[in-house]
């Protein structure tokens, strides 16, 4: 009988969301990382998960009956190296999530390269508000629930899926392990540049996974995605489209005060929308939500109350504080795309002053070279830049390596101020001899970037 598990990794999102519901469930829960920062680690601590900085066997001492292997994981990594030694069961996170909380759920899974986080919290929040009671497990903190998972007694789960590999001892990805009744595929773009070899592998494993689903499954696809178009020509699941053009589409756009109006046309549909969310690839977002939503049978009345009350998530757009007319959001945007789109998404909140853009490219990704020519667009709609090296070191080879001060020197020749740190206390002593009322600073990391947030709203004066 399993009552102790220890968990590998534990404070990335997925491995922290299911440290926490399997604590919730009633077992007893540990876990170590390497690297372990808030908002995951105060939610751990909070769930009463004891921590371990840093890996090492000692941390099995205490003998769990299983321990979870996350996929940051190596085969070298020494702890995982003694599970094996000591013959400890092992599972990787999706094996986890089947045997212990998804197998008697219908799963809406949604998947992509953009959007999957926001996307999953609408789903999970417009299920709830219509009464279902469902489970989900997202890759982020929904505000609504100070969680990044719940544990209903409904039929519905809502899972975020990862095409991430597994773990060391199972390189496909996770979302192959689950079989979902509806999934929501918001687009495919080249990611993840240490694990994947360029778009066509990426192509190949979301192929991979519409023919795992296509005979049982319903699609819900992004419809402005040549990528993702080309991936379902050949598929015989039933499929709708959102975007533009789509069997799910929106007009009469319009941002009002700190909200956003919307009018959804759907299969004999259409319905009016308003939410705090902001930015077109939010309202994509809902969109695919509604029509998830529709297929279920959830009335329109529900849809409504759900997107108006729906409060967001940690990290996705977070106002993390206002001083002296100053406002400090955070953001988990790391690629191209979700930079340009998130910094287009809230510059007209913020007319009367200037949108400042802080980045911190510390993705196996955004750390190598393949996206240096592209990232300087993305910061096109930003009245000032702020690059910084990122926090953590990547062993790459330097001829791969991107290049912080070429990106700085790419963006101010396009008329851009930009300024190149080599840490964030640099960051934060610049800003503050710059800031005034009513700008904003947009602080993008998919980390903790050393605290950045709170150490500026402590130094703004």
């Amino acid at each position: 009988m399993i009552k102790t598990i220890h968990l590998i990794a534990s404070c990335g999102t997925g491995m922290g969301t299911l440290a926490c519901i399997l604590k919730e469930m009633g077992y007893t829960v540990s876990g170590s990382d390497r690297n372990i920062y808030p908002p995951m680690s105060d939610f751990l601590n909070e769930k009463g998960i004891r921590l371990f900085a840093g890996y090492d066997p000692s941390n099995l001492d205490h003998e769990p009956d299983l321990v979870i292997i996350g996929n940051a994981v190596t085969k070298l990594n020494v702890e995982a190296k003694a599970v094996l030694q000591r013959g400890i069961p092992y599972l990787s996170m999706p094996q986890a999530v089947n045997k212990f909380i998804a197998k008697d759920k219908k799963i809406i899974l949604v998947t992509g390269t953009h959007g999957k986080t926001t996307t999953s919290s609408i789903m999970a929040h417009i299920l709830y508000t219509a009464g279902m009671n469902p489970s989900f497990m997202i890759g982020g903190i929904l505000k609504d629930f100070n969680s990044s998972f719940r544990i209903g007694n409904g039929e519905y789960m809502v899972i975020e899926g990862d095409e991430y590999d597994t773990a060391f001892f199972d390189k496909g990805p996770k979302f192959m392990h689950y079989d979902p009744e509806i999934t929501i595929m918001t687009g495919i773009e080249f990611d993840h540049a240490d694990i994947f070899t360029g778009i066509d592998h990426i192509k190949t494993i979301f192929s991979t996974f519409v023919k795992k689903i296509e005979k049982g499954g319903h699609i819900i696809a992004f419809n402005d995605n040549d990528n993702l178009k080309e991936i379902l020509a050949s598929c015989v699941a039933s499929i709708e489209t959102y975007g533009e053009q789509a069997q799910w589409s929106f007009s009469n756009h319009m941002q009002q005060n700190s909200k956003t109006f919307f009018d959804v046309q759907g299969p004999n549909k259409a319905v009016s929308i308003e939410t705090d969310l902001q930015g077109r690839h939010n309202l994509y977002n809902c969109l695919a939500c509604i029509a998830a939503a529709n297929r279920i049978g959830i009335s329109d009345k529900y849809v409504y109350t759900a997107l108006k009350t729906f409060s967001g998530i940690k990290k996705r757009q977070e106002i993390r504080g206002i001083k002296n007319g100053i406002t400090v959001m955070d953001d988990f945007a790391h690629h191209p795309t979700a930079v340009r789109e998130t910094i287009k998404a809230v510059k007209p909140f913020y007319k009367d002053g200037r949108v400042i853009a802080v980045f911190e490219p510390r993705t196996n990704t955004s750390m190598r070279n393949i996206f240096q020519d592209t990232y300087p667009d993305s910061f096109l709609d930003a009245d000032m830049v702020c690059i910084c090296e990122p926090g953590i070191k990547k062993n790459i080879p330097p001829k791969d390596k991107f290049s912080t001060r070429q990106l700085v020197a790419d963006i101010e020749k396009k008329g851009i101020d930009a300024y190149y740190f080599k840490n964030c206390d640099a960051v934060i002593g610049f800003l503050v001899s710059k800031l005034r009322p009513e700008d904003l600073v947009l602080i993008m990391s998919n980390g903790g970037f050393d605290n950045i947030h709170i150490k500026l709203l402590e130094k703004i004066e």
